[in-house]
C-alpha cells in the first residue's frame, strides 16, 4: 500500500472518531463547531505560512462569494451534526449524514445541469427506503428523541450537500486554499450566532472537555484536512470515493465498541441501503468521468 492510500485511510479513521469525541465534550453543539472552525483555520493558516504553497489572494478573491456560501453551510452543518449526536446514536446520525451525496445527485439536474440516469434514480429510491428503515415504521416513535436526532442528521446532510454543490462552482483554486477560507468563513459567521444564542462561557468546563475540543480542532480538522488535500492529488477520484466509506463504517464500529450502541435489524438494513446507494452512485459517476476523459483524449 502506498503512502497516499495510507494517509487517506488515517484521515477517514480520524473523521470516523469525531462522534466519540463530541459526545464527551461539555459544550453546546454551536460552541464546539465554532472552536473547531477557529482552531482548524488557524492551524492551516500557520502551516501555509511555513510551507511552499502560500495562500493565493487572487484565487481567493475570484472565488470569494462561492467560498463564503460554502463556509456558512459548513459551519452550520457541524452544528446540526453535533446536535444529531446528542439526540440519537452516532451510528444513526452518521448514516443520515451520508445521505448528502444522494441529495446532491437529486439536485444536480437542476443546479449542475447533470443528467439523472436510471442508476442514479434507483440509488435515490434505495436511499429513501433506507431512511424509512432508520426512522422506523412505528408511528408511536414520531415524537421520541431518536426521530429528532434523525432530523438533525438530515439537516446536516442538506447543509453538507450545499457545501459540495458550492465547491463544484470553484475555479482555479487549490484544495488547501479553499479549505482555509471556508473554515475561516465558518468561524466568522458562527461567532455572532454563538454570542447571541449560547454565549461563550467556560465556567464549569473541565480540562477533559478543553483537551478534547483542542484535539477536535487540531487533529480532526487542521491535520485531517491537510493530509486529505495532500494525498488526494495522487489518487483517482474513484479510489478516494471508495476509501471515503471507511469514515461511516469506522464510526459505526467505534460507537458499538466504545459506547455500546446497538442498531436494530431494520436500521442495519436501512444503513446498508443508504451507504450502499451512495457507494454505487459514486463508483458509477467515477467510471462515467473516466469514460468522458478517454473520449476527450481520443478526440
Amino acid at each position: 500500500m502506498n503512502k497516499s492510500k495510507l494517509g487517506l485511510i488515517i484521515t477517514m479513521l480520524i473523521w470516523g472518531s469525531i462522534g466519540i469525541f463530541v459526545r464527551n465534550i461539555n459544550f453546546s453543539s454551536s460552541q464546539i463547531a465554532l472552536v473547531r472552525a477557529v482552531v482548524g483555520s488557524i492551524f492551516l493558516i500557520i502551516f501555509s505560512l511555513f510551507s511552499k504553497e502560500h495562500l493565493s489572494k487572487e484565487d481567493i478573491k475570484n472565488n470569494l462569494f462561492v467560498l463564503t456560501c460554502a463556509g456558512v453551510c459548513l459551519g452550520f452543518n457541524w452544528i446540526f451534526l453535533f446536535q444529531a449526536y446528542n439526540y440519537t446514536t452516532i451510528s444513526t446520525a452518521t448514516i443520515c449524514y451520508y445521505i448528502a451525496p444522494i441529495i446532491v445527485m437529486f439536485l444536480s439536474p437542476i443546479l449542475l445541469k447533470e443528467k439523472l440516469t436510471p442508476i442514479k434514480i434507483l440509488c435515490i429510491i434505495a436511499a429513501m427506503i433506507g431512511m424509512f428503515c432508520i426512522i422506523g415504521m412505528d408511528k408511536s416513535n414520531i415524537g421520541d428523541s431518536n426521530v429528532l436526532g434523525v432530523l438533525y442528521g438530515l439537516g446536516a446532510a442538506c447543509l453538507y450537500a450545499g457545501v459540495v454543490i458550492f465547491n463544484k462552482f470553484l475555479k482555479d483554486i487549490s484544495g488547501r486554499n479553499s479549505s482555509v477560507v471556508q473554515l475561516s468563513v465558518a468561524a466568522v459567521f458562527l461567532m455572532p450566532y454563538v454570542l447571541f444564542t449560547d454565549k461563550i462561557n467556560f465556567v464549569g468546563v473541565g480540562y477533559l472537555s478543553m483537551g478534547l475540543l483542542l484535539i477536535l480542532g487540531i487533529v480532526h480538522t487542521g491535520v485531517a484536512y491537510l493530509i486529505y488535500f495532500t494525498v488526494i492529488r495522487n489518487l483517482s477520484a474513484q479510489t478516494v470515493a471508495i476509501y471515503s466509506y471507511i469514515d461511516p463504517i469506522s464510526a459505526i464500529i467505534m460507537s458499538s465498541i466504545l459506547l455500546g450502541e446497538k442498531m436494530s435489524l431494520l436500521q442495519v438494513i436501512g444503513g446498508i441501503l443508504i451507504i450502499g446507494s451512495t457507494f454505487v452512485s459514486e463508483i458509477y459517476e467515477g467510471k462515467a468521468k473516466t469514460k468522458e476523459e478517454v473520449v476527450t483524449t481520443e478526440e
